[in-house]
């Protein structure tokens, strides 16, 4: 088997200004979030049947699909408003299995294009379950390396909501009505999360690329070129993983020029 420097790899280019749409996207999200919290929409009620309230000690394994419904209404609300300082003009939630929980559009005036397309993948961390949420699976390796060859300005943000949850007795009902109340935000374009901050987990289908401790994360400028480079070498240092397998993944899905 051939060297992997020896390949001729499909190398993308992104547009000049991917770092500025970057940053915009990023800081655009993170705004939307703090000033939903500001404003106490923060809060999340539940309204059950159970006299002692929801089971505290196993709440983070049923937060997750609370909190990212509750970020697709977020952005669903700054929508509504067709002015809204944050430019956003698209939201769209993503079935279960796809790699982002929603897709988000920006106008902004480009070179080349009138907006700009983010994806978004929303994950949930209790503030007061020690270790919840912080070594989180991304995605798969192969489609997110698939992406960003067929489009060099492919954007995936991760946004992570850090949520508290507690009980309080409904006047009403006499019953205990549950709150997740997200407490904290923080949002990442995935291509520059430092080396040191990724990582690969071969375990389901072509491997997970996971981020180390999503609470602490270093950034790093690189090119989408550098990204993909990245990435594989992540899967090649896998002890379960041969550079016959990463070949095989290169040809199914393109990331290698045909050599006939």
């Amino acid at each position: 088997m051939k060297d992997y420097e020896t390949f001729l790899h499909k190398v993308p280019q992104e547009s000049p200004d991917y770092p500025v749409c970057s940053e915009y996207v990023v800081s655009a999200v993170e705004s939307i979030v703090q000033d939903a919290i500001q404003s106490k929409r923060n809060q999340i009620i539940i309204n059950t049947n159970l006299r002692l309230g929801l089971p505290m000690e196993n709440i983070n394994k049923i937060a997750g699909p609370f909190i990212e419904a509750w970020a697709v209404e977020i952005f669903s609300d700054v929508l509504e408003d067709s002015a809204n300082k944050y430019r956003l003009i698209h939201v769209e939630a993503q079935e279960r299995l796809y790699k982002a929980d929603l897709i988000l559009q920006f106008k902004k005036k480009r070179k080349n294009d009138s907006g700009i397309t983010a994806e978004v993948d929303v994950k949930a961390t209790a503030e007061d379950i020690a270790g919840s949420g912080k070594s989180p699976n991304i995605t798969s390796f192969a489609r997110i390396r698939t992406a960003y060859v067929e489009d060099p300005d492919y954007m995936f943000i991760i946004l992570s909501l850090k949520h508290r949850v507690y009980s309080q007795r409904n006047q009403s009902t006499g019953l205990m009505d549950g709150i997740m109340e997200v407490v904290g935000h923080k949002a990442y374009d995935l291509k520059y999360i430092s080396s040191a901050d990724l990582s690969y987990n071969p375990a389901l289908g072509t491997g997970q690329i996971q981020v180390r401790d999503i609470h602490y994360v270093s950034l790093e400028q690189r090119t989408v070129g550098e990204f993909c480079r990245l990435l594989d070498q992540k899967y090649l240092a896998s002890s379960k993983r041969s550079m016959e397998e990463w070949y095989t993944l290169a040809k199914k899905y393109a990331w290698i020029k045909d050599e006939n």
